[in-house]
């Protein structure tokens, strides 16, 4: 029986590629002098609870987005002059401060907007929440589009299309050099922007159900004063930000064992158009750094240590 390729994924740094295999997170930059640094971390093993369906994928996105943000500080600070790097306590503030700026721009923003235009979700719950899904995704898309003209980050964008080269090639059962990686696509559908895409679509579904249940449950729930109503709606929004990342992960993973499947082709479809912006095409010095980085897990992983 063929041996089936372990599960990784990853994503783009500065200057470099980060690596998440099963067991281990490997981060490989690329200094000024050319030469490829790497930092290697032994990943905490999951509960039984943690690995559960839905469940998985609340903790999956936690750990990305702690571990992701603190390759990516490391990655800047490898080629920082040393009074510019990043201390431990400006890295948690740096964390802090990226979540709430994802909380204002891409859920509170929306929000309000939705409301100034005058549907109100306790009444519309479902009009409500398609508005304030396309307002979400037209503001990740002017998100993208701005940041893109930044140097660094079309640098950013290229290790990500080189990470994907890289992982691509490795599920290919193909022996990972330059020359194999170069031709697969920069487009992979277990993408992290497929996966935040995903997010947002869903949220129009989950978002728009916790209205009608309260409806239903406490009808005089329309007589509470305004603001108080706004709280609650928007603080049960908050707390069902998991729960939409748990579907969207479940939802990946399936994708993923059915491509095959015209419809669910389909599905994944709009992540990989949007990945024509967040990928680019790397050269070969950017297709090394993902290589050697891949590299650098699965020798981890066979090794155990």
């Amino acid at each position: 029986m063929e041996k089936q390729p372990l599960s990784i994924g990853g994503q783009a740094v500065m200057e470099g590629v980060m690596i998440k295999s099963p067991r281990f997170l490997t981060v490989s930059v690329r200094k000024k002098n050319s030469r490829i640094v790497s930092r290697k971390q032994r990943l905490k093993p999951h509960t039984k609870w943690k690995k559960l369906p839905l469940v998985r994928g609340m903790v999956n996105l936690w750990e990305m987005m702690v571990l992701g943000t603190q390759a990516l500080m490391w990655s800047a600070n490898q080629n920082a002059e040393e009074e510019e790097k990043l201390t431990k306590k400006e890295l948690a503030f740096t964390l802090a401060f990226s979540f709430l700026l994802v909380i204002v721009l891409f859920v509170a923003l929306p929000y309000a907007l939705t409301l100034w235009l005058g549907v109100y979700e306790e009444t519309r719950p479902v009009v409500f929440n398609l508005v304030d899904g396309l307002i979400k995704i037209a503001l990740f898309l002017l998100y993208l589009w701005a940041i893109s003209f930044s140097k660094d980050v079309r640098r950013l964008f290229q290790y990500h299309g080189a990470e994907h080269k890289s992982i691509y090639c490795y599920e290919a059962g193909k022996k990972l050099n330059v020359a194999n990686v170069k031709p697969f696509s920069t487009l992979h559908p277990r993408c992290g922007t497929s996966f935040i895409l995903l997010v947002f679509i869903l949220s129009v579904l989950v978002f728009a159900f916790w209205p009608l249940l309260i409806m239903q449950f406490f009808p005089h729930f329309v007589n509470v004063a305004f603001w108080e109503r706004r709280l609650i709606l928007f603080g049960v929004r908050i707390a069902s930000i998991p729960l939409v990342a748990g579907l969207a992960y479940e939802f990946l993973k399936w994708s993923a064992r059915h491509r095959e499947n015209v419809l669910v082709n389909l599905l994944v479809q709009p992540g990989l158009w949007l990945q024509k912006i967040t990928t680019k095409e790397p050269d070969a010095s950017q297709m090394e750094v993902a290589i050697h980085s891949v590299k650098q897990a699965l020798t981890l992983e066979k090794r155990g240590h």
